[in-house]
């Protein structure tokens, strides 16, 4: 089968290389994935006019199209690709979408979808990324983590109780069943939030999504306000890591298909409210660690796992969305946290390991970790842009 051939999903192993901790890695990905994250799209969508029916319209459609990408991709490469809708692009949205009509704004998504689409089909954008070293990419790695690993011990303060069980969970069973150390851990979680009344399922209700059509009005005041911006945002800000995270994880994935698909996705799923679609880098991380599953090879199966959960939360909207805020936010930083714990060690490891490149990459790491934003690009782009300009200035010294 050729790159540019649509993904097959013939998976004769698949039932050979499905793990428990794999599915449970699925499920933690769109866990920290739509809890950090899915308040920002609700802004964006309101900020471009959308109604309520609308609202669940948009979760349909990103719902559907991580997971259908998450698992046709993976199932083709047989390599775990997450994706993910644009967090930074759903923030540019609540600002620059308000006051552009909502069919505007659609047809923006559809320009933004159709210049992802010809960036990777046509192969430009690989040959960009791989001109970054490994070192500089695992620095950027281990920067954009460094935060949630962090976090699993801020919530020390707030959940002592809760926090603490979980992270000695974690600590025990990564000595005697380390396959099985994050599932367990989530469990101890839910078990002592359960006991303790802290979860909120008040406003829990059954309630299936509906897609509603928008049709495309494309408008040159959209089109530079809106779908440009957006484009240069998800690329920049979403694909770049993303493509870092999996080359920093070990991984040889075909960007040029990867990215083209997500595109053409998102391009199918626009009128429908599916702004941008990229590749995850933080969630994606939990799918590629050793918590997902000690074969690398078998790993694929927590993305699988995981664009089944977000077909879920795409068909149920609003219930998901309730299920997910049921959690304590203590609950969801310990877990992510502990589980991005061998990925940040990796990342660090790899960004170290050649002398010659090791300030370049602590550059990296420090820009990326600081967290900043400039011209709405987060800081994930600046610091490979520092480390990259740093290897350069010391190659040619």
């Amino acid at each position: 089968m050729s790159d540019s051939t649509p993904p097959s999903v013939a998976a004769p192993s698949l039932s050979r290389d499905i793990s428990l901790s794999a599915v449970v890695a699925g499920f933690v990905t769109v866990l920290v994935g739509f809890t950090s994250s899915a308040a920002i799209v609700f802004q964006a969508a309101q900020a471009a006019g959308a109604n309520a029916q609308q609202i669940g319209s948009w979760m349909w459609a990103l719902g559907l199209g991580m997971g259908l990408t998450c698992i046709l991709l993976s199932l083709r490469y047989r390599i775990p690709v997450v994706t993910a809708w644009s967090t930074p692009g759903a923030a540019m949205l609540t600002a620059s979408a308000a006051g552009v009509p909502l069919e505007q704004a659609i047809g923006a998504f559809v320009v933004s979808a159709l210049l992802i689409a010809l960036a990777g089909f046509s192969g430009v954008f690989e040959r960009m990324i791989s001109r970054i070293p490994v070192s500089i990419a695992s620095g950027m790695l281990a920067g954009v983590l460094l935060r949630f690993g962090m976090d699993a011990f801020v919530a020390l303060q707030t959940q002592l109780a809760l926090a603490l069980c979980m992270i000695a969970a974690y600590l025990l069973l990564r000595r005697w069943q380390p396959r099985y150390a994050v599932v367990a851990t989530l469990a101890v979680g839910i078990a002592i939030a359960a006991f303790r009344g802290q979860l909120d399922f008040a406003h829990l209700r059954l309630e299936l999504a509906q897609p509603v059509w928008v049709t495309p009005v494309l408008s040159w005041h959209a089109l530079v306000s809106v779908a440009i911006p957006l484009f240069i945002v998800t690329m920049a800000s979403q694909n770049v890591p993303g493509v870092a995270v999996v080359r920093a994880s070990g991984y040889s994935l075909p960007i040029s298909p990867v990215i083209g698909w997500t595109g053409l996705t998102n391009l199918l799923l626009a009128p429908f409210g599916a702004f941008a679609l990229n590749l995850a880098a933080i969630t994606a991380a939990i799918c590629m660690g050793r918590e997902a599953h000690e074969d690398p090879s078998r790993r694929y199966v927590a993305a699988v796992a995981a664009g089944v959960f977000y077909c879920i939360v795409g068909i149920f909207g609003a219930t998901v969305a309730a299920v997910f805020a049921a959690f304590p936010a203590e609950l969801v930083m310990v877990i992510a946290g502990l589980a991005l714990l061998g990925t940040i060690g990796n990342g660090l490891a790899a960004a170290m390991g050649d002398e010659k490149e090791r300030e370049p990459a602590v550059l990296t790491f420090l820009v990326t970790a600081s967290g900043i934003s400039l011209f709405g690009i987060k800081s994930a782009f600046w610091g490979l842009v520092a480390g990259v300009i740093a290897l350069l200035l010391r190659k040619r010294s």
